[in-house]
């Protein structure tokens, strides 16, 4: 089972509180996490990434045992400690501005 923590604003769509998780079949990979997440929750289905592109929303970063994974390849393996349940795959609202 992954553990995933949702910004509070996806959190309020979805109507969960606290971490998600979710089984995902086969290697652990961001884009087998993220289709994981959309399936049990389909509100959330573009607002992680594109509904087209598949790629990455640019307000919206993912990090796994303090690594930014935003930038990594989608397809790259997750951390073990994210895949053994020890460790949440974050998906992290960016700030915009400065």
């Amino acid at each position: 089972m992954i553990r995933v923590v949702l910004p509070p604003h996806l959190r309020n769509l979805a109507q969960v509180t606290g971490e998600v998780r979710v089984e995902v079949p086969g290697e652990v990979t961001q884009r087998h996490v993220l289709d994981a997440v959309e399936e049990r929750y389909p509100m959330l289905r573009g607002t992680m990434r594109d509904r087209v592109t598949g790629k990455r929303r640019a307000l919206v970063r993912f990090f796994a045992c303090e690594e930014d994974l935003s930038n990594e390849s989608p397809d790259d393996p997750l951390p073990d400690r994210v895949v053994k349940g020890e460790e949440p795959f974050l998906v992290v609202g960016a700030m915009a501005g400065g």
